[in-house]
Order: C-alpha cells, then structure tokens, then sequence
C-alpha cells in the first residue's frame, strides 16, 4: 500500500476544503441561515460529488471529501446520497434523489424523496417522510413511508464492499468531525487568557490538545488503510480493516470532541460555542453501522 495521495487526489481533497470552509457553517447562528443553505447545496450538486462511486472514484477519494465535509460540519447532504449511488450503481436504479436507511430511519434526509436500504443481499427502497432533526444539528433523518419494495438481489462479494464503504465514510466524517474540534479549542486556547497567559500555555491543557492530535493521527491512519481496502483487498479483508477502523476513529473522536467542549471551559457548554455541534456529529456518526469489539479479533480494548 502506497499511503501517499496522488496529486490528483489532493486537488480533491483541497477543492473540497475550499468549497466546505467558504460555504459551512462559522457559527451555531449559521445553522438556520437559508440563503447560506441554499448557496451551499447549489454548490455540492455541481461538483457531482454525491456521485463519487458511479464516476470511477476510489475508497480514498471518497473518504477524502467527506472528512473534509466532516471538518467543517457542512450541513447538507453527502454521506447518504453517496451509499446511495454506491448501490444505485449494481443495480441500474436512479439515485439523484435518494439517500440511505439503516433500520426505519433515513439519513441525509434534506431534499431526498425516496431511501436505498441493503439487508442482506436485498436492495430495499422506500419513500422518505418529512426530515426534521434530531440529535445532529447539521444532518437531518426522516422515518420511511409506506412498505419498503425490492428492487435488486446482490452478490455477496458487492455487499460487502458497500458496507466497507459504508464504514469507511462514517470513519471519515468521525476523522473530519475531530479535526474541527481540535483546530476550534487550540484556536480557543491560543487567545483565552487566564491570569495574565493563554490557556494554552498551561500544561493541563496542552497535554489535552497534544493527546488529542495524536489520537487524530493514529486515526488518519486506520481510516486511510481501511479506505484502501475497499477496492484493493478481499471483501472480507476490506470489511476487518473498516471495522477495526470504526472501532478506533469513534473511541478518539468522541475523545478529541468531549475534550474540546473541556478546553472552551464554562462557555463549552453553552449553545453558543461550536464545540458541542462537532459532538453531537461524532455521536450520532458513531451509532451509524456500529461495530462492536467482539467483531474483530486482534484484542484491542
């Protein structure tokens, strides 16, 4: 495996920087700007990242959006459609206005009429309900409607390599989601001044921050190899490399995003401050095709 991106890749990476740093929300007050909403949707459909998979995209190139998206708590959507024209793609269905379900809800539900679903090796479609939100304030759900119909049988082999994919992204946006938190409270910790320095030059804090880079960059590498493994290892392969992934980009994101509502201090807490909008996105991406420890066997704890 070769871990550096190719320079093609890394315009990618950059372009959706860019587009997620211009576009995304700066502030909770952002959260309900419609007009920003609007600007940012316009901008995703044209770049046709939602349909990353049926235009030849790698693993890689996938998970390299979305933890940008993820960084910078873009609120539309991506990771939904994305699966969803994943698994359009085997089964010549239209998906421009799709997303997925897991279990009776559907994810990224803003704007999307109907919902792909994956038992086993059933492809599943349903209509989707009015999205309202839940504990993500930048990702919106909505339950399905009506009886959900099947509209494609899949191998075992594709299955599996869309639900490594599946993992991977959700890896992605816990990795991006922890980045954003971290750069917030070292910017935070570089101005805040507590008897006569910035916090950041306490060592209590510090050692946060730098415990909380390195779980970013352990990170970076688990979902980095588990996003290769997805079109380059076996289907079983790919699936233990996305579940040890999971495993360990959810534990050190909700590290890195609790630890960041504890540098902010007292103002952390309150609806104002970011932090907890970062958190209430790792959390809700960690319960998204969960893994549990007793999938994989390499003993970690």
């Amino acid at each position: 495996m070769d871990v550096r991106l190719t320079s093609e890749q890394r315009q990618l990476r950059d372009a959706a920087a860019r587009l997620a740093d211009d576009l995304g929300p700066g502030s909770v007050l952002d959260l309900e700007d419609r007009s920003r909403i609007a600007r940012l949707e316009k901008a995703v459909e044209s770049t046709g990242w939602r349909t990353l998979r049926s235009d030849g995209a790698s693993g890689v190139e996938v998970a390299l959006v979305v933890e940008e998206f993820g960084r910078a708590l873009v609120d539309v959507p991506l990771l939904g459609p994305l699966l969803a024209d994943d698994l359009g793609r085997h089964c010549d269905h239209d998906t421009s206005a799709a997303t997925v379900a897991v279990g009776s809800l559907a994810l990224d539900a803003s704007g999307r009429r109907y919902a792909l679903a994956l038992d086993g090796g059933r492809v599943l479609s349903a209509e989707v309900g009015t999205a309202d939100a839940g504990a993500d304030l930048t990702r919106r759900r909505a339950e399905l409607t009506g009886t959900q119909r099947q509209i494609a049988e899949l191998p075992s082999e594709l299955t599996d390599r869309w639900n490594a994919l599946a993992l991977v992204a959700t890896c992605a946006d816990l990795v991006g989601t922890a980045r954003g938190a971290h750069t917030l409270a070292c910017d935070y910790a570089r101005v805040r001044e507590q008897y006569g320095r910035t916090i950041g030059s306490y060592q209590a804090v510090a050692h946060l921050l730098a415990e909380g880079l390195a779980l970013i960059e352990g990170s970076v590498s688990v979902l980095r190899h588990a996003a290769w493994a997805v079109d380059e290892l076996t289907p079983a392969e790919a699936i233990r490399a996305a579940r040890i992934a999971k495993l360990y980009t959810a534990r050190a994101a909700r590290t890195v995003c609790e630890t960041a509502v504890q540098v902010h201090g007292g103002i952390g807490n309150t609806w104002d401050c970011l932090a907890h909008v970062h958190l209430r996105r790792a959390l809700t991406s960690i319960e998204l095709f969960p893994v549990r420890l007793e999938e994989i066997d390499l003993g970690l704890s």
